[in-house]
C-alpha cells in the first residue's frame, strides 16, 4: 500500500469513526442544530426519547470493581436514528445504580462554550480553499456546502477540519442522524433529571485541539475523502452502528481501530492510545474512592488491544463483561 492509499484509508476510517472516536458529540450538536455560517444558536434542548427495541442483548457493557466501588462502561456513538434500540435492561440498571455519570466531556450541549473554540480553531482569514482544492474538488465543495444551507465562499475560511466534519453532517442529518438521539445527550437528560452529578475526563478545548492540531495534508485528505464519499457517508456509519447496537465489538475494532492503526500509527497514538491511557489513569483514581459510576465514551475508545479496558487489564485491573 503506497502512502498514499494509507492516508486515503486512513482518512475514510477516521471520518467514518469520528461520531465515535475524535468527533465529539458537541461539534454535532454546533453544526447540526444552527445554519452553518451561523456557528450560533445550538438546536433545542433534548427532549425525552422513546424506548426502541434493541437487537439481542444490545450494546456491549463492562464493569470494574473492587471491594468498595463500582464502575461501569459503555460505549456511545454521539449521534443516532431515533429508531436506534441502545438502552437495554442491563444498562438501564447500571445506569440507575450509579451515582454518578461520566462523559468524555461534561457538558457535550454548551453551545455558549463551543462555538468559541470554533471560531478560534476553525476558522482562518489567512486560509482559503479555494487555493487548496482542485476546480473538482471546489465544485464538489460548493454543492456540499449548499446542502448545509451555506456556500464555497462563506466556507472559504474554514479550516480543512472544520470543513470536512461541517460536511460530513449534513448527509447524516439527512440519513436520520441526530445528536440529540445520540447517547450521550439522552444520557445526560436522564443524569440531570435525576440529579445525578455529571463528569467529564476531558475539556472541549483539548477534544477541538486533537482534530485542529491534526497535520495540514491530513487535515486536506480529510477535507478531500469527505467531499468525494459525500453521498456514502450515512451507509459508512449504518456499518458501525449496526455493530455496536448488537454488541459485535469486534467488528468496532476491525473497521474503525484496525484500520486506523494501519492506515497511520501517529494519528491512532493521538486519538486513541494516548486518550484510552489517559482515561485509565483517571479510572484508577476513581477506584481508590468508593460507590457506583457509569461511565460512557465513544465505543471506538472500548475496542481492540489498546482500549481502555485492555490497559486497564494489563495494569492489572479486573474488567468484566455484564452479561
Amino acid at each position: 500500500m503506497t502512502f498514499a492509499d494509507r492516508l486515503r484509508s486512513c482518512v475514510a476510517t477516521f471520518a467514518r469513526g469520528a461520531v465515535g472516536v475524535a468527533g465529539g458529540v458537541a461539534l454535532f450538536v454546533a453544526i447540526a442544530g444552527a445554519p452553518v455560517d451561523a456557528l450560533a444558536q445550538t438546536a433545542t434542548s433534548t427532549s425525552s426519547v422513546a424506548q426502541v427495541p434493541i437487537q439481542g442483548e444490545g450494546p456491549a457493557l463492562w464493569v470494574v470493581k473492587d471491594a468498595d466501588s463500582t464502575l461501569y462502561l459503555f460505549g456511545s456513538v454521539h449521534v443516532l436514528r431515533p429508531t436506534t434500540g441502545w438502552a437495554s435492561p442491563r444498562v438501564q440498571a447500571a445506569f440507575d445504580s450509579a451515582s454518578d455519570i461520566w462523559f468524555e466531556i461534561s457538558n457535550p450541549d454548551d453551545q455558549a462554550a463551543i462555538v468559541p473554540l470554533m471560531q478560534q480553531y476553525g476558522l482562518s482569514p489567512t486560509y482559503r480553499n479555494a487555493t487548496a482544492l482542485t476546480t473538482g474538488e471546489l465544485t464538489l465543495f460548493g454543492n456540499a456546502a449548499q446542502s448545509v444551507g451555506s456556500d464555497a465562499v462563506r466556507m472559504d475560511n474554514y479550516r480543512p477540519w472544520l470543513a470536512a466534519l461541517t460536511l460530513s453532517v449534513a448527509p447524516l442529518v439527512k440519513a436520520g442522524y441526530d445528536p440529540k438521539s445520540g447517547v450521550e445527550l439522552v444520557l445526560k437528560a436522564r443524569a440531570e433529571a435525576a440529579g445525578k452529578p455529571i463528569h467529564g475526563f476531558e475539556t472541549l478545548d483539548k477534544q477541538i485541539g486533537i482534530l485542529a492540531q491534526l497535520p495540514e495534508d491530513v487535515q486536506l485528505a480529510f477535507l478531500r475523502e469527505t467531499l468525494k464519499d459525500y453521498e456514502k457517508a450515512a451507509t459508512q456509519l449504518d456499518d458501525m452502528v449496526t455493530a455496536w447496537a448488537s454488541g459485535d465489538v469486534d467488528t468496532i475494532d476491525r473497521i474503525m481501530v484496525e484500520e486506523m492503526k494501519a492506515a497511520s500509527p501517529a494519528l491512532y497514538q493521538a486519538l486513541l492510545v494516548d486518550r484510552n491511557t489517559d482515561w485509565a489513569d483517571q479510572i484508577q483514581t476513581l477506584l481508590q474512592g468508593s460507590g457506583t459510576a457509569f461511565i460512557a465514551v465513544g465505543a471506538g475508545h472500548l475496542a481492540g488491544d489498546d482500549s481502555v479496558q485492555a490497559i486497564l487489564k494489563k495494569r492489572g485491573v479486573t474488567v468484566e463483561t455484564v452479561e
